[in-house]
């Protein structure tokens, strides 16, 4: 079955494009699939079927997995065996009408302007790394990118006389973002002295970097994000996606189209941008529950 995940991974890989990071997440789903059929004593994969998969995921919510962790696990299951099954490696396909299970619907945290204004200001801009953790945040709060697409910029793909960037998303995706004026001023600086100052001589074509002057990761950035949100005295669950949600919030509170949010935030289904729509129809409603006398 080895052999079987490793041809998968690479078809997702070459044939679908899909970003490492996706299949990242395939090939961890899949190989603690490939861990549960070893329990139960099954090394071929046609000795499975649909009593097979459903017994997973019914294993996988015993043991307290979110429900979107068992939906992902589904999807993956689910391509997976129709892989097999176009490949004629399986007569039959097990998963045909396999619903996942139905997802809570969860509403992202969000930051208040108030509390964004809070983060931003708490970088030490008297130091180079103060700089750059400014800029990151600025840069963020402004476009609404993803972490793995912030950490992935290069200089060149950023027009500061312009005012806009050129961000690789999901799929390995181009979009074009707009940057605030705020955000430019921040990246000027930053570009111009301290990633300079970071670099110490080195040479590198990527936007942000870390102490040592390589490239920074989504974890250093989620320790540079959760020590300024402590500082700011935010007592909300923070994650790097806070930014990234509380801009498109923002956006729609302030009349912003659901179409160009859904642009800029790089969403290839507009119902996955929809979910912001119901953060801003709570606050509208909270905002009446407190200000109509006869609310």
């Amino acid at each position: 079955m080895k052999d079987l995940l490793n041809n998968f991974l690479e078809y997702l890989a070459v044939e679908r494009g899909l970003a490492t990071n996706t299949i990242d997440a395939y090939k961890r789903d899949l190989k603690s699939y490939i861990v549960y059929l070893r329990t139960k004593n099954i090394t071929n994969v046609e000795h499975t079927n649909r009593t097979t998969i459903v017994s997973y995921l019914l294993t996988m919510q015993k043991n307290g997995k979110a429900s979107s962790s068992i939906s992902r696990a589904c999807a993956a299951i689910k391509s997976f065996y129709q892989f097999l099954f176009r490949e004629r490696i399986i007569n039959d396909d097990p998963t045909t009408n396999l619903d996942a299970p139905k997802l809570e619907h969860r509403l992202p945290k969000v930051l208040t302007v108030e509390e964004v204004e809070r983060l931003l200001c708490q970088p030490d801009m008297t130091n180079p790394l103060g700089m750059r953790d400014r800029s990151m945040l600025e840069l963020l709060y402004a476009t609404g990118m993803r972490v793995s697409e912030l950490i992935s910029i290069a200089v060149e793909d950023v027009n500061l006389e312009m005012g806009f960037l050129r961000c690789t998303g999901k799929g390995s995706k181009e979009r074009i973002v707009p940057v605030g004026t705020i955000a430019v001023k921040y990246l000027e600086q930053y570009i111009t002295g301290a990633r300079k100052k970071i670099l110490n001589g080195k040479e590198s074509d990527t936007l942000f970097l870390n102490r040592q002057g390589n490239n920074l990761t989504r974890q250093g950035f989620w320790k540079i994000i959760k020590k300024y949100s402590q500082q700011a005295g935010i007592n909300k669950k923070i994650t790097p996606h806070t930014l990234r949600h509380s801009f498109a919030t923002h956006l729609l509170e302030n009349g912003a189209d659901l179409r160009s949010v859904q642009e800029m935030l790089g969403h290839a289904d507009i119902s996955t941008t929809q979910i912001y729509t119901h953060i801003t129809r709570n606050k509208i409603k909270e905002v009446y529950d407190k200000t109509h006398p006869r609310a």
